[in-house]
């Protein structure tokens, strides 16, 4: 206990002291301070201190003295006190003044590292601190922590000796923080804040590094609002020590989702901790003192602070701070790299996120400080490519900023021609979202930018070149003609990226809405003519001309098409592209005029489709005369100051004209020549005039190889021809016929033929020529009839239909018209025309004979031609009359196996509908349903040409083609719209024939549209059966209704619009009684569920999964196959499935069901986390079961079937893959969420599983789960451990190694959570089990058990090592059998002592008393093998222990001799080495008399008794310990021996005298006995030698018996029993009494000599063994030197001297030195004698 001081303040509490009094006190103060500062043990009662201190009635005297103290006394307190007293020190602060407060508070904070917090912050009432009802206090407090966190390590405060007093007292003298009163503060602190921190005694880094952990642990436990504690985070985050910036970040992580950014208080506190007090002009700014003035702080908080601003859209709008920021991240004095990089995203996040209001200011700086680093800052192109981006993303935000300054677009394009290839990335992003902000430019500033993007048009770099057309595109309007010839010269680029730009803008027409439209769209026609013909003189007569054969254009074809001639680039681009590539670009230029030319006609030039185009030409006609007759608009200077051109022509239409036959003569090109014949064709007599001296260059272009070529220049010579006339036509015509050969000379004839009616009302042979063009096709049919149908026939087919229709309509036909000049809207026949139409005849002929035909080919034919009548002349009386007829004739055709003529007939029955009046619709309804319905069909009559099985045999007309029909009209039906099934056929389009030139003329994608808008209210109902039938089985179905569906379904959202409906109908459709319609609603569902989010679905989840089940077990195997798998997430979700998995599916007979309800619930569970948790007592041992159940049944076969061996490696790996599967990762997974709330439910249903489950999988997973759950929730299970721990025991008796080896890890890690009074149960069964059963697997997973422990929960086993410890001691000494597994385990029990006891004496000292009771109990046990084990173990306790004591000695070898009476059995012999051992080493002991302690005598009564058993190998250990215990205690019992040992030497050796010449053919059994007999004659030697007394009675009685016996032996014994007998003579000599002199009898030495004399001369001279010669002379030197002692030197005969003489001279030749030496001695000695 340390000395206490008590309080110096005590008395003078209520009034203010007389002076003389207080003179006094401060005296006795003075003195106290002196005798305890020198004495830093001596403590302070700090508790009375800041009582005394708090009190409101003390004066200041005593405060003052009071806090003194308490600033000496709190560090001289333990750690534990000064964390109880720091919620004091807080309480003591209120409302004192500040030193004082800064005092108690560089108290408070180095004890905060060793305060303790309850473990849930939400226990206030726990919490140590209570700081919600002192908000002032919490204030103080947080700004001294902040001031702690910025202090650097090891920082000291430079501060003049004469300046020691308040900072502020002097605060005035100096004007700034460097001025030369104050020094230089920390980063981020004033000199007022350093100085606090620092206080009277400045902490070590240690202690600082400390205090800094205390305040971030403080703020983790959330003794402050986490609202005001953030800025304190950040800053720690930041430290240099490690730490504490972990400690911090770590914090920080965890709460981020909690804290809001946008939090203004937060932010606020941010810039302020961040900026520092930056002088602002402001009151506030004017009034703060220099040592109160903070800095900035330093770059490595700076670093910290900007990610968090730039996750909030508050720090964004903070103005001005958030300038200040980014100035000073980019032009700051300290800052970096990384800084710089910050505060550009920081630009970024402005830019993106500062409403439009708040960036206004900010804009100008924001630029200004990007440029000036643009133009300042090189190093980092990535932060260049930074700094580039902000100026983008700034201008679309502020585009007026730029409007102004094209100079910065100027710098940017330069950069984008200079900088590196990042860079310029960056740098072509930027100009892409500039373009807007220079969109509306005028006057001068346009004409710049037009010449700045025509310069950058033609530089190197490619991606200069792009941004100038997005510039060339955008800047400017659309009918601006400069820039529309810098993109017309764009067009043609090398690059792709460019002139593909280009070209889509030039093709663009964006006039369709009507806010566009008002204004001009494109360049007016004259004037781009006028343009372009300018710009191409101009190049004509400079190096820029293009040279191609022999004629000279003034671009490259190319950019009359789209591509650009560049003076300097031109060689490079020449020499990329091709010849054929030129003709690919040829046009761009051409149709760009022409789209002009439309516009300016009046009409939207949308298509560039030749056919499309030609439907303008009336319109451009109108245009083009009007242009020739001089009406149109005067042009502009430009174009008027191209009269230097050599040709004199002005007129647009004649240049454009000119540029067309220029470039067609130069390259040529489809486009081209349809513009140049347009133009003609329109106002022929007054342009095609000027070609006829051209007849030979066009008929040049009619040789061409493009068949399309051919045709428009076929018609541009038609043209020019028609404007000839008289000798000059006739001869051209001649010329003609003669070079015809074309190849379409069939359809031309044929389209000829039809028009003969229509130009000739009085041709004479109409019927006969239609009747010719029906019949052809059965000629025709012959000639291919084993081609089958190509489509060059069917398109043929569709002609001959053209060529009926115009002559069976005669002059009233459209095709009379000029399509050059009048539309077929606009043409009306001539009324002085003669009318010639026989339709009716052509109705009746077509449905009469052809439709009914036998020949599917005629069948097709009639039906196209039909089309092609209904089409043509809908309007048409005859038609009109027949609606019934016609409808029939289509119907019958549906049935043809034939796609095409099923597609044609169905197009035909959409058109026939639409041309009947309401009651024709009815009707044709009614037919239509109850033909397709009933399945009617036409019989075609059967002649010898019939095709019966057309296109082979996989093909029948057996009405399977009406399926799709089938389907359509019950579709119709369903919806009670029968009518509709007219809309469905005009959309099941699936026929490319309709995509080609014949077929869409027929224009039925107009008609699938109106059909699909009519079908618009009747979605709801329709969608979910179309979006079944999409996965029809049926090929023609599919696609039928597939074309159906792409109609209807325009928008994508409309599924999920209707999603509930479609789910629905493919839910009830999944059972269907057709296995059609089951397939396709499973294929439909998988389809329909991908990658849809839950909500829509969650509802329907576990009905779903329930039909899938029963359709997993479908006969239909393709049904089986189309099964959604779906992984999913959502608490609801898990909540409707779980159940349906684990009840249905997981438990199901069929394998499929079983197996994917699996697979989901591993899915599941991966994305499922913290909300399996409730469900985690169902699935976990749903999946534990699992295990098995999914393991292939071979494996379990195999085990069987396996050696022991081979079973335990093989149930090893299985055991490991079952710990890898996806189901054990599942479980894994579970566990981490599983708390108390949870294990009620989970832990009996594990522990049944444990006893009931079945399968090594389920077993080891139920112990892998355990050992999970020890380490997940080590607290909560502990109630639940008791059950565990019986349900594995339970399992801790498998017969599977591998099983019981994993219940018995489990059962290791379970101790470390169980209470002790389980662990003893525990522990207390396993022992009864070791010590009473025998069975091998009892002892193995006890073994196994108490190893796991050992292992895996030290501590416990330490707590129980007095039960633990003597059980493994008495394991250790297991006698292992030939099975492997025992010795196994007595390993494991060695391991288990060996590493819990301080080695193995100290151990058994240790645990003595506990170790002789187990020991006695196991020598107690009925089990013979626990006897011996327990015989082996007092074995060792004896050897160990040394010399034992009282009462020890007499326990343990009262155990000994408890043991040793009755039969013999195995192992037995360990405790005869025993109790010798115990003897041996306490003989001493022994002779003392104690109470319960056996006499040496009993010990020696209880060996002799065993010595007389008749088991041999057991009679010679006994004999042997017999003798080791007389020889230690001196005791005679030399008699009871002899009764015993010389019946067996001489039983012995009359058998060897038998065998003493054995027989050859002796067995070799006799071997093993005879070895025993040998070691049975060793051993009684040895015995005999040793008991031999210092008895003179007993020697009387013995000396000569023995003697005589021994020298038997010696002379016919084998060399081991030799040895022995000599060794026991030398006991014998060492020991006889005869040498001394009162005991001496020369009669009876002399005789023992003669006796012995005689037969050790065979030793002697046994050459064979060298240990034998040995032994023979130490005996021979053992008796010479006694025989010396005793001077009794004549009991030794001459006889027995010469003997002996005799004998040692032989071995003077000895093979060993040595020996010969010892001899040669010996030989002197009896020698020396005579």
């Amino acid at each position: 206990m340390q000395p206490q001081v008590p309080s110096p303040c005590h008395r003078p509490r209520h009034s203010c002291p007389p002076l003389a009094l207080a003179g006094k006190v401060m005296e006795l103060l003075v003195h106290l301070n002196k005798r305890i500062k020198s004495r830093p043990k001596i403590q302070l009662p700090v508790e009375t201190l800041l009582v005394q201190y708090q009190d409101p009635s003390a004066v200041s005297f005593v405060t003052n003295f009071t806090i003194i103290y308490v600033k000496m006394g709190y560090p001289r307190l333990p750690v534990e006190k000064q964390c109880e007293l720091a919620p004091t020190l807080l309480t003591a602060m209120e409302g004192k003044p500040q030193p004082q407060q800064d005092s108690l508070m560089h108290l408070l904070i180095p004890t905060l590292f060793h305060m303790k917090y309850p473990a849930e912050p939400l226990k206030a009432a726990a919490s140590p601190f209570n700081l919600a009802e002192k908000p002032k206090t919490v204030q103080l407090l947080l700004d001294f922590m902040l001031d702690v966190l910025l202090m650097p390590y090891g920082f000291v405060l430079n501060e003049s000796q004469s300046r020691q007093n308040v900072p502020s007292a002097q605060g005035s003298s100096s004007s700034s923080v460097g001025g030369p009163g104050i020094p230089q503060p920390p980063p981020g602190m004033s000199f007022y804040a350093a100085k606090r921190v620092i206080g009277d005694s400045p902490w070590t880094p240690e202690l600082l590094e400390q205090c800094k952990l205390g305040i971030v642990k403080f703020i983790e436990a959330e003794q402050v609002p986490e609202l005001e504690a953030v800025i304190h985070l950040v800053v720690a985050s930041s430290d240099t020590r490690h730490s504490v910036a972990t400690a911090a970040d770590l914090e920080l992580k965890s709460k981020q989702s909690l804290i809001d950014w946008n939090n203004p208080a937060i932010i606020n506190k941010m810039y302020k901790v961040y900026l520092g007090d930056i002088p602002l002009k402001t009151k506030e700014g004017s009034v703060l003192k220099p040592e109160m003035k903070r800095e900035s702080v330093s770059t490595r908080v700076k670093l910290k602070i900007v990610p968090h601003l730039l996750r909030s859209r508050q720090a964004a709008e903070m103005f001005p701070a958030n300038i200040q920021v980014v100035y000073d991240g980019l032009f700051g004095a300290n800052t970096n790299a990384k800084l710089r990089s910050l505060s550009l995203q920081f630009v970024h996040h402005i830019c993106i996120i500062c409403p439009e209001s708040k960036i206004k200011p900010l804009g100008p700086m924001l630029l200004n400080g990007l440029t000036k680093l643009i133009n300042e800052y090189k190093e980092d192109s990535k932060l260049l490519s930074m700094a580039y981006s902000a100026v983008g993303k700034l201008s679309s935000r502020m585009p007026q900023l730029f409007t102004k300054d094209i100079a910065l677009v100027q710098q940017f394009f330069e950069a984008l021609c200079k900088e590196d290839a990042d860079t310029r990335l960056a740098i072509q992003e930027a100009l892409s979202m500039m373009v807007g902000a220079y969109s509306n430019l005028e006057g001068a500033q346009r004409t710049l930018m037009e010449a700045l993007v025509a310069s950058y048009l033609i530089k190197p770099e490619v991606q200069v070149r792009q941004v100038a057309v997005k510039f060339a595109s955008t800047v400017f309007p659309p009918d601006h003609i400069p820039s529309r010839y810098l993109l017309l010269l764009a067009a043609g680029d090398p690059r792709e990226e460019v002139h593909g730009e280009a070209q889509r803008v030039l093709r663009t027409f964006s006039g369709k809405n009507e806010k566009e439209s008002s204004g001009k769209q494109m360049p007016s026609f004259p004037e781009m003519v006028h343009y372009i013909q300018d710009k191409a003189t101009h190049r004509m007569k400079t190096a820029a001309k293009y040279v191609t054969g022999t004629a000279a254009l003034p671009f490259n074809p190319a950019t009359f098409g789209e591509v650009i001639v560049r003076s300097y680039f031109l060689r490079y681009v020449f020499h990329y592209l091709s010849r054929g590539q030129y003709k690919k670009l040829t046009g761009t230029i051409v149709l760009y005029l022409r789209m002009c030319l439309a516009h300016s006609a009046g009409v939207v030039p949308t298509s560039q489709n030749l056919a499309e185009m030609q439907d303008h030409a009336p319109a451009i006609g109108r245009y083009i005369r009007n242009l020739m007759s001089g009406n149109h608009i005067s042009f502009s200077s430009s174009s008027s100051s191209s009269s230097s051109s050599k040709s004199a022509e002005t007129n647009p239409v004649h240049i454009y004209i000119g540029l067309l036959q220029q470039l067609l003569a130069g390259v040529g090109g489809l486009p081209v020549m349809y513009c140049l014949l347009e133009v003609v064709s329109v106002y022929p007599e007054k342009l095609a005039t000027r070609f006829v001296d051209k007849m030979d260059w066009i008929k040049n272009l009619m040789n061409t190889n493009k068949e399309e070529m051919r045709e428009l220049a076929a018609l541009f010579y038609s043209v020019v021809l028609s404007t000839m006339s008289g000798d000059e036509l006739r001869a051209s015509l001649e010329q003609l016929i003669k070079m015809t050969k074309d190849s379409h000379m069939k359809e031309r004839a044929i389209q000829t033929l039809g028009y003969f009616p229509v130009g000739d009302e009085d041709f004479p042979h109409q019927k006969l020529l239609l009747q010719g063009l029906m019949d052809s096709v059965e000629v025709r049919h012959y000639q291919c009839i084993i081609l089958y149908t190509t489509a060059k026939q069917i398109e043929l087919q569709f002609t001959v239909g053209e060529a009926i229709t115009s002559a069976a309509i005669g002059t009233s036909s459209v095709a009379a018209r000029d399509a050059w000049t009048v539309t077929e809207e606009e043409y009306v026949p001539p009324s002085d025309m003669k009318v010639n139409d026989v339709v009716p005849w052509v109705l009746d002929l077509i449905l009469n004979k052809h439709i009914i035909s036998p020949n599917p080919h005629v069948r097709q034919a009639a039906c196209i031609w039909l089309l092609s009548l209904v089409k043509k002349l809908s309007t048409h009386k005859a038609i009109k009359s027949h609606l019934k007829d016609i409808q029939s004739a289509f119907v019958s055709i549906l049935s043809d196996s034939d796609e095409l003529s099923q597609d044609v007939a169905s197009k035909g029955l959409g058109l026939i509908y639409e041309l009947g009046n309401e009651q024709d619709q009815q009707e044709l309804v009614t037919t239509l349903v109850d033909t397709l319905m009933t399945g009617k069909r036409a019989k075609h009559e059967m002649t010898g040409e019939t095709v019966v099985f057309q296109g082979g045999l996989s093909k029948t007309p057996d009405g399977q083609g009406l399926s799709t029909y089938k389907e359509l009209c019950s579709l119709a039906s369903d919806l009670n719209q029968p009518d509709l099934v007219y809309k469905f056929m005009n959309l099941a389009n699936h026929h490319a024939m309709w995509n080609s030139r014949k077929g869409a003329a027929f224009g039925f994608n107009v008609i699938a549209a109106k059909a699909g808008e009519q079908l618009a209210p009747f979605l709801p109902q329709l969608l979910p059966r179309l979006y079944r039938y999409q996965f029809d089985p049926n090929l023609g179905i599919r696609q039928a209704m597939t074309s159906i569906w792409n109609a209807l379904v325009t928008d994508k959202s409309m599924i999920d619009k209707y999603m509930k409906e479609i789910l629905e109908d493919l839910i009830s459709n999944l059972t269907s009684n057709l296995w059609r319609i089951r397939e396709s609603s499973c294929l439909a569902l998988n389809d329909l569920l991908r990658g849809r989010p839950l909500d829509d679905i969650i509802d329907k989840l576990p009905e779903i999964w329930e039909v899938l089940f029963r359709v997993q077990d479908d006969i239909k195997v393709c049904v089986k196959m189309c099964d959604p798998s779906k992984g999913t997430a959502g608490q609801k979700t898990i909540a409707a499935l779980l159940p349906c998995l684990l009840d249905k599916g997981i438990v199901s007979t069929v394998a499929e069901v079983r197996s994917l309800s699996i697979n989901t619930l591993v899915k599941i569970s991966k994305s499922a986390g913290s909300m399996l948790k409730p469900h985690a007592p169902k699935l976990i041992p749903a999946l534990l079961e699992s295990l098995s159940m999914l393991e292939p049944q071979v494996l379990n076969y195999l085990s069987l079937s396996a050696t022991d061996q081979e079973k335990t490696a093989m149930d090893s790996a299985r055991l490991s893959a079952v710990k890898s599967s996806p189901m054990m990762e599942t479980i894994n997974m579970s566990l981490q969420y599983l708390d108390v709330s949870v294990l009620g439910e989970l832990v009996p249903r594990l522990c049944e599983l444990i006893k009931s489950g079945v399968g090594l999988g389920t077993k080891g997973g139920c112990a892998s789960v355990i050992v999970s759950l020890t380490t997940q929730c080590p607290q909560d299970l502990t109630p639940y451990s008791g059950k565990l721990m019986s349900a594995l025991l339970s399992g801790l008796t498998d017969r599977n190694s591998v099983v019981q080896k994993s219940f018995a890890f489990a059962l290791g890690h379970l101790v470390r959570t169980s209470r002790d009074s389980s662990t003893e149960k525990l522990l207390h069964k396993l022992s009864s089990w070791y010590m009473e059963k025998e069975e091998p697997v009892y002892r193995a997973g006890c073994a196994l058990t108490v190893h796991a422990m050992g292992r895996y929960s030290p501590d416990v086993l330490k707590n129980h090592a007095k039960q633990v410890l003597p059980l493994a001691f008495l394991g250790m000494h297991e006698v292992a059998e030939e099975e492997k597994g025992e010795k196994e385990n007595s390993t494991l029990w060695t391991e288990v002592w060996q590493e819990n006891v301080p080695g193995t004496q100290g151990g058994i000292r240790l645990y003595l008393q506990e170790l002789i009771y187990i020991t006695q109990k196991a020598l107690q046990s009925q089990s013979w093998k626990m006897k011996a084990q327990g015989a082996a173990a007092m074995a060792s306790i004896a050897k160990q222990t040394g010399s034992l004591v009282p009462p020890h000695l007499g326990m343990v070898l009262s155990a000994l001799l408890q043991g040793l009476p009755g039969r013999t059995w195995t192992g037995k012999e360990e405790l005869l080495k025993a109790v010798a051992s115990v003897v041996s080493a306490c003989s001493a002991e022994l002779q003392k008399s104690v109470p319960a302690q056996p006499t040496i005598t009993d010990v020696v009564q209880a060996l002799l008794k065993e010595c007389r058993k008749e088991n041999l190998k057991y009679k010679m250990v006994a004999l042997r310990c017999a003798a080791e215990v007389l020889q230690v205690t001196k005791e005679d019992r030399f008699q009871e021996l002899a009764d015993i040992i010389f019946p067996m030497i001489k039983k012995n050796s009359l058998e060897s005298m038998g065998a003493a010449f054995p027989k050859h053919d002796e067995e070799d059994e006799d071997m093993r006995e005879k070895e025993v007999q040998m070691e049975s004659l060793i051993c009684a030697f040895e015995t005999l030698g040793k008991a031999w007394p210092r008895s003179p009675e007993t020697q009387r009685c013995y000396r000569q018996e023995f003697c005589k016996l021994m020298c038997d032996r010696l002379k016919l014994s084998t060399w081991k029993v030799q040895l022995g007998v000599l060794q026991a003579m030398n006991a014998y000599f060492q020991g006889l009494m005869l040498f001394d002199e009162e005991h001496s009898d020369p009669v009876a030495l002399t005789e023992i000599l003669l006796e012995t004399c005689s037969s050790i001369t065979h030793s002697l001279e046994n050459k064979s063994y060298t240990s034998i010669r040995t032994e023979a002379l130490s005996v021979i030197q053992l008796l010479l030197t006694k025989l010396q002692e005793a001077q009794q030197w004549e009991s030794l005969t001459r006889e027995n001297r010469e003997l002996l003489i005799n004998s040692l001279s032989t071995m003077a030749s000895d093979s060993r030195p040595e020996l010969q030496e010892r001899a040669l001695v010996l030989k002197k000695t009896l020698e020396n004698l005579d």
